[in-house]
């Protein structure tokens, strides 16, 4: 069997490395740091298998978190919003505003957001965009935040950090908590509120799979291009509340 070759650039990231190992967060955070050596401003991510089956309503696992350090991208929001709400929404800096023109242009096929906010009376009418937004990840969702009347508040919070998450069909969450070019507490402080909640969350689904004699879910963390690294999920001992 003929071996693929590794790139040079692969060899060097994963110098150090062991696969078997499980790393403490600081020093996990030291060597993504490291080993971020794109000549982009790299995104870190973390994911996890919560070993959970979200076929089943009460496995599925999503929400949204705020990280303290924000999350190092630009996000443009739009709100479905008419008058005294979309002038809030506007004030608030959201980038997209509007009503019926709004589901016209994105039933179009021209999204130029990446969050998207709308209030309970628009609802009707941004239902209709459920095949255009569903798949994108993008449709307003009260158990998020997204439908909501205090527009200003939701999009302050996405401008700001926040970071909706959801399972996948494989049981796995993940999330971007912040960028490789971050100092290593504004990481560290955002990796402790990002899919660490997602755990505690499967952990109280009353049909999860997960079960005493299975091994807990282990977080891991990385850089955009970066080799996995494992985190030790028992020196987070505190949860943030549920959504």
């Amino acid at each position: 069997m003929i071996m693929a070759k590794v790139a040079k650039r692969i060899q060097k990231i994963r110098e150090g490395v062991d696969p078997n190992k499980l790393y403490v967060l600081t020093d996990a955070i030291s060597m993504v740091k490291e080993r971020a050596v794109a000549k982009f401003d790299e995104t870190v991510e973390v994911s996890m298998n919560l070993g959970v089956d979200p076929r089943h309503a009460d496995q599925m696992v999503r929400g949204v978190v705020n990280l303290p350090n924000g999350t190092g991208r630009d996000v443009r929001v739009a709100v479905f919003a008419r008058g005294a709400k979309a002038d809030e929404a506007t004030a608030a800096g959201a980038d997209v505003v509007g009503a019926e023109e709004l589901v016209e242009i994105v039933q179009g096929g021209k999204i130029d957001f990446d969050r998207c906010i709308a209030t309970p009376d628009m609802m009707p009418l941004v239902g209709r965009l459920g095949k255009v937004l569903g798949p994108r990840g993008m449709m307003p969702n009260p158990k998020v935040g997204t439908v909501t009347m205090d527009v200003a508040g939701a999009v302050k919070a996405s401008k700001g950090g926040a970071v909706e998450f959801r399972v996948e069909k494989a049981g796995i969450v993940h999330a971007g908590v912040g960028k490789a070019s971050f100092d290593a507490k504004a990481l560290e402080e955002n990796i402790k509120l990002s899919p660490m909640r997602s755990s505690r969350q499967s952990r109280l689904a009353p049909r999860a799979t997960m079960s005493s004699a299975s091994p807990s879910p282990r977080p891991w963390v990385r850089a955009s291009r970066s080799t996995l690294r494992r985190l030790r999920l028992n020196q987070f001992s505190r949860f943030p509340s549920e959504v």
